[in-house]
C-alpha cells in the first residue's frame, strides 16, 4: 500500500495539536483518544481519522501528489507513539507526572518534527532497521514510478 506523503504529516500537524493541548493541561483524556487514533492508524493507516479527514477535506483541493510512500514506515512510526502515549497514559494514572511529561513531549517533539520539517522520525527508525537487516527499502516513490 502506497500513501499520499503529505496525509501523514497533516496528521502529525493535528496530533502536535492534540499533544500540545494535553502536555498543557494534563489530560489523560486527550492522550487516551490519541491512542486510540494511533492504534488504528498502526492497524491501517487508509482509515486513521486525521487520514481520512485529509482525504476528504484537503486532498479533492490540491494537486496530485508527485510521490508516494509505503505505508510501513508510516505504520511503525505510529506504532512508536503509541508506546510513548501509552508511557505518559500510565504515567499520569499511576501518578507519575514526570514520567507522564516526558513521554508526552517525546512524542509532542516527533510530531513536531514530522508537521514542520517533514522528518518522521518513527520512518527514519524504520528504513534503518530494514537497512541493517539487508532489505532496505525507499522511503518515496515518484508516483509514475508506483
Amino acid at each position: 500500500m502506497l500513501l499520499d506523503p503529505r496525509a501523514p504529516r497533516f496528521a502529525a500537524a493535528i496530533t502536535t495539536a492534540v499533544l500540545a493541548v494535553a502536555l498543557v493541561t494534563g489530560s489523560t483524556l486527550l492522550l487516551i483518544v490519541q491512542a486510540l487514533i494511533f492504534a488504528v492508524t498502526a492497524a491501517n493507516p487508509r482509515i486513521g481519522p486525521y487520514g481520512v479527514l485529509y482525504r476528504s477535506l484537503i486532498a479533492p483541493r490540491v494537486a496530485p501528489p508527485t510521490e508516494l510512500e509505503p505505508a510501513a514506515p508510516v505504520r511503525f512510526a505510529q506504532l512508536v507513539g503509541l508506546v510513548f502515549v501509552l508511557v505518559a497514559t500510565i504515567g499520569n494514572l499511576a501518578g507519575v507526572p514526570a514520567l507522564g511529561l516526558a513521554a508526552t513531549g517525546a512524542a509532542l517533539a516527533a510530531a513536531f518534527l514530522n508537521a514542520a520539517f517533514d522528518l518522521c522520525l518513527g520512518c527514519v527508525g524504520y528504513l534503518a532497521l530494514r537497512r541493517m537487516a539487508g532489505r532496505p527499502m525507499a522511503a518515496r516513490v515518484p508516483v509514475g514510478l508506483s
